[in-house]
């Protein structure tokens, strides 16, 4: 059954230059993104066909097999982000010059005619993406604006677009896949926070997926850069338009950065031989230097829209970033138990690693083609130990044994029959044991994997949840530390 729109769809008459209704629209991914699209396109009056290759995936929509998706002549198909470019479906249907439209771009085109006023700004990198979003969103509700952080952070961007709130800003997490595929919407401002190692299995080298990543600036009016990230700045260095880059290093003028305990502006100021404060650098919470960098940048999008210094000041004060991120989930008998399961690439484990100066670190999972070379060379010398999980995880226990060769490692497989979703959390609980047993007074126990965790976990959430239940059940009995 039709689920009635909160705003008016009716003068959507066409997308991606395809007349929506009664045509047949393929929708390739039937998860978040995927049914989202398709309610929206049904509600338009299009004859929706989902494929999903997750044969155990369930939605409101018509489910079409293979070989129905190869011989039905469609209107168009709309790809999900997470599809590769290569596949062979994708691959097919162009061939048979079927339009291949985008949740992003189609969110565009309905913005333009049902909310023509609302503004766009725009967060990808490899790292910080969604803290930086959800500050950005922040310190323009303080400002007393009507926003809302979308896309990959949780909520499509095509519900954000059609939602009855009316939103004057959205504040887009774009994801390397989603930049891949878009190609018209445009953004007031976008922030490229850095560019490192992740998903080369999907775009099939670091140049492809850095492309992706960049390819933000066309359609941004001002960048706000990342001017610590070498691959950033070289990869900005052909775009014209306006470019603020910010450091941890004095900023020059027509940057932001740090003076000594200070968050400065010297970019959005009418003098910038002088500096306007964001905030004290103890205001950033937690003061690791990747938040302090994400709350740049945060700052300078908010700037771009003439949000006041003040108003930034007392956002970055009261916020705090999202679950699984640099967390303490418990301080027992002088160690540190830290769930940072977002940190699913070696570019995000190193930032939470080198914040640490020992530590009991677990990691392992799906590496999605990154090495790991890098990272241990710059951590090697802070580790107590190293609990290993998942499918790569020899990739980290050949550069540690290379390397660092009298680190301890423990490694923990799961018992026969484990099942990732199942309520049991044995395997989690083998972890932490092992863990415990390598941790020493002062040390820090750091869930910061440095890969994927859908081998072993439904999510990097379910990582962190069961790892923070194991923790405060096998550390913490019956004691009220924290």
């Amino acid at each position: 059954m039709s689920i009635t729109p909160p705003v008016s769809l009716s003068k959507v008459t066409t997308l991606g230059g395809v007349a929506i209704a009664h045509a047949q629209v393929l929708v390739l991914g039937g998860g978040v993104t995927g049914r989202s699209v398709a309610q929206v396109l049904r509600n338009m009056g299009a004859e929706i066909s989902v494929y999903d290759e997750n044969e155990s995936s369930e939605f409101d929509f018509q489910r079409v097999t293979l070989n129905e998706v190869s011989n039905i002549n469609w209107a168009a198909a709309v790809v999900s982000p997470g599809w590769r470019p290569s596949h062979p479906i994708i691959a097919d249907l162009r061939n048979r010059e079927i339009p291949l439209l985008n949740e992003i771009d189609l969110a565009w085109e309905i913005k333009q005619q049902v909310a023509p006023g609302q503004k766009w700004l725009a967060v990808t990198g490899t790292n910080g993406k969604t803290s930086t979003v959800e500050l950005t969103e922040s310190i323009l509700k303080a400002a007393g604006i009507n926003a809302f952080a979308c896309g990959n952070v949780g909520t499509p961007v095509i519900d954000a677009v059609i939602s009855e709130q009316r939103y004057d800003y959205l504040v887009l997490e774009l994801s390397s896949f989603q930049l891949h595929w878009s190609e018209s919407a445009e953004f007031v401002a976008g922030s490229i926070l850095n560019i490192a190692l992740d998903h080369i299995d999907w775009h099939g080298s670091f140049s492809e997926y850095a492309k992706a990543k960049l390819d933000l600036l066309s359609r941004s009016v001002t960048a706000i850069l990342n001017g610590d990230d070498q691959s950033v700045v070289e990869g900005s260095a052909h775009w014209q338009g306006r470019k603020v880059f910010y450091t941890l290093q004095t900023p020059k003028p027509g940057e932001i950065g740090l003076v000594e305990n200070l968050l400065v502006d010297r970019a959005f100021v009418v003098d910038p031989i002088e500096a306007a404060m964001f905030c004290e650098l103890n205001e950033v919470q937690p003061t690791a230097p990747h938040s302090v960098s994400n709350a740049l940048a945060a700052a300078g999008l908010a700037r771009a829209i003439g949000i006041e210094h003040e108003v930034i000041r007392g956002a970055i004060k009261k916020f705090r970033p999202g679950r699984h991120r640099i967390e303490l989930v418990l301080e027992h008998n002088k160690i540190r138990w830290i769930d940072d399961s977002k940190a699913t690439n070696p570019h995000a484990a190193q930032a939470s690693l080198m914040s640490e100066l020992s530590v009991v670190w677990i990691a392992g999972g799906l590496a999605k083609g990154a090495e790991m070379s890098d990272l241990i060379t710059q951590v090697g010398s802070r580790l107590r130990g190293v609990v290993l999980i998942g499918t790569d995880r020899e990739l980290i226990a050949h550069e540690l044994q290379t390397n660092f060769p009298n680190v301890p490692l423990i490694r923990v497989d799961p018992m026969p029959g484990h099942d990732r979703s199942g309520a049991k959390n044995d395997f989690m609980d083998q972890i932490v044991k092992a863990a415990k047993l390598l941790a020493q007074d002062g040390d820090a126990v750091l869930l910061a994997p440095a890969c994927a965790s859908m081998d072993q976990f439904v999510s990097y959430g379910d990582r962190g949840d069961r790892f923070a239940k194991s923790v405060r059940e096998i550390v913490g009995k019956n004691d009220n530390a924290s």
